[in-house]
């Protein structure tokens, strides 16, 4: 059952499932919360108090607000972990990776753990040499430039299809329908574009500040990464030493969440169960 939560003059949608120790997840930009429609139930089963929310302008939130910056969704997901009795595990994806950060670092007593998936939490620097070598790598970014000048609905299912590659999920073109309405309602495009366009420098001055254990899970075959390996590596090494680790799931791209749920849940689960008390 969807539920909202009031900040300031909007308003962002979350729902809950489970009881037990609170784990808050965080779709990355162009998606909503259904993208975790997979990976939520098994940490519920597994006998945690699960809340999914929509991004700023996504899904079910809101339109409207003043900005859609990693800080912006921060603030939110801190917003939320107060208004349902934190502290709590933070999943983020892609962009919510990098808001996630941000939230452990200046809330530490309401951040246990973080869960980075496919991150954006680094300043990045386009490969230019991969541009030209690596297929996989050049699809995604032109694909990526396009959604965010043209704000174009077709250009970012155009993304999907490739950053989902091989298994997709059984519920594909159905979720990929659904999603492209959604997001071809007035305005919603221009808050993608908005995302896409700010750059995760704030995030990643926020990487050597956390203080809790991170796990960043990554897709071999992650097409917004020349390296996906280096770029999980290097996201760990800039945090404080012994906190972050890396795990890379194979064959997926940059919704591993959703392409092998099952590997995922039992990295996070398995973390959890090492590195969170409680």
């Amino acid at each position: 059952m969807t539920e909202f939560l009031k900040i300031g003059e909007g308003e962002i949608a979350y729902d809950v499932a489970g009881k037990g120790p609170l784990v808050v997840m965080v779709p990355g930009m162009g998606d909503s919360r259904r993208a975790y429609r997979f990976l939520a139930p098994a940490l519920a089963e597994a006998g945690y108090r699960v809340a999914t929310m929509d991004l700023r302008g996504h899904g079910e939130s809101s339109l409207g607000w003043d900005s859609y910056t990693r800080a912006d969704t921060a603030g939110d997901i801190v917003a939320l972990i107060e208004h349902l009795g934190g502290p709590a595990v933070v999943v983020g994806h892609s962009f919510a990776g990098g808001a996630a950060t941000i939230a452990a670092a200046r809330r530490p007593e309401l951040v246990t753990a973080l869960v980075e998936i496919g991150p954006f939490t680094r300043k990045q620097q386009p490969d230019l040499r991969a541009l030209l070598s690596n297929g996989r790598y050049r699809r995604g970014m032109t694909r990526l430039m396009g959604v965010a000048l043209l704000r174009s609905t077709g250009l970012w299912k155009s993304y999907l299809d490739h950053a989902y590659p091989g298994v997709k999920p059984a519920d594909w073109t159905d979720y990929l329908d659904a999603l492209g309405s959604d997001l071809r309602r007035p305005g919603r495009m221009a808050v993608v574009s908005a995302m896409g366009l700010s750059a995760p420098t704030d995030a990643g001055a926020h990487l050597g500040g956390i203080g809790c254990p991170a796990l960043v899970v990554m897709g071999t075959r992650d097409p917004d990464w020349a390296d996906p390996r280096a770029e999980a590596d290097g996201i760990v090494a800039e945090m404080p030493p012994g906190l972050g680790e890396a795990v890379m799931i194979d064959g997926a791209g940059h919704y591993p969440h959703a392409q092998h749920p099952g590997e995922v849940a039992a990295a996070t689960l398995a973390f959890l169960k090492e590195r969170v008390r409680g």
